[in-house]
């Protein structure tokens, strides 16, 4: 997969190139990342590449044009057409699932915006999608982009250690994840779940399958809302929420 990323900080960006797990699966060639800077396309000497909005108003606008001659050169160095992304707190969720279906692709093109935003004109004739990574203005699209990298890269084969991991994280089932534990056994005056240590890994599955059950009945019920659970799950989930009523004494069980 080849992903190409628009960004006045291209250096920036980059440097997933040295960490973590898309650092190794661009050196195992697993994944490409190109990074290119739309200053290298601006039409005058100072490469500038906004100027003020139309209309007044604080801040400054990026310019249409050099982000559509940037997209130009991308498109030539690459053998296909792929999917052109801009992070923006306007767009729709980027969640689990998006990422899995952007790992699916050939590869896509991230936009990453600055200042007061993008030239609206450059978002309705070249952008395809606008994704969110939450609720929150950032100072530009840099970060959310290099999450989204992240999350898509995770997903490719092979480059996880273990592809387990992938699927067994928050999200993939519905869920979210159950928690984990290891050495030492004992720690901040806090013992390990005995069931981990117990060798039944079909007890130890059950327990994980419902402590990931509670963790989404308490943090995220409108998860559970969009699920349907098997018979099974119900139950793990009863029990779980009849324990925690009958720890905390609190008729509602989520102590809310």
């Amino acid at each position: 997969m080849r992903i190409d990323v628009v960004t006045l900080f291209p250096e920036w960006v980059g440097q997933l190139e040295q960490f973590g797990v898309v650092g190794r699966g661009l050196r195992e060639s697993r994944l490409e990342l190109a990074c290119w800077n739309p200053r290298d396309d601006a039409d005058n000497a100072s490469r500038r590449i906004d100027d003020r909005p139309y209309g007044g108003g604080p801040g400054m606008v990026m310019q249409g044009p050099p982000l559509a001659a940037t997209l130009e050169r991308i498109q030539a160095a690459r053998a296909n057409r792929v999917p052109v992304i801009m992070p923006s707190p306007q767009g729709q969720a980027f969640d689990q699932d998006e990422a899995q279906r952007l790992a699916e692709g050939e590869g896509f093109v991230l936009v990453c915006g600055r200042y007061e935003g993008i030239d609206q004109r450059f978002v309705d004739a070249y952008v395809d999608k606008e994704l969110s990574v939450g609720d929150v203005v950032l100072s530009g699209g840099e970060l959310p982009a290099m999450m989204i990298v992240d999350a898509v890269a995770r997903l490719l084969s092979g480059v996880l250690g273990d592809s387990r991991s992938a699927s067994e994280d928050s999200f993939v089932n519905g869920l979210l994840d159950h928690p984990h534990y290891t050495r030492p056994p004992r720690f901040a005056d806090r013992d390990v779940p005995s069931v981990l240590l117990s060798g039944d890994h079909a007890r130890i599955e059950r327990w994980r399958a419902q402590q990931a059950l509670g963790a989404t009945w308490r943090r995220r019920p409108d998860l559970l809302a969009r699920r349907e659970l098997d018979a099974t799950q119900k139950a793990l989930l009863e029990a779980y929420i009849a324990e925690q009523k009958g720890e905390s004494g609190d008729p509602d069980g989520a102590g809310e």
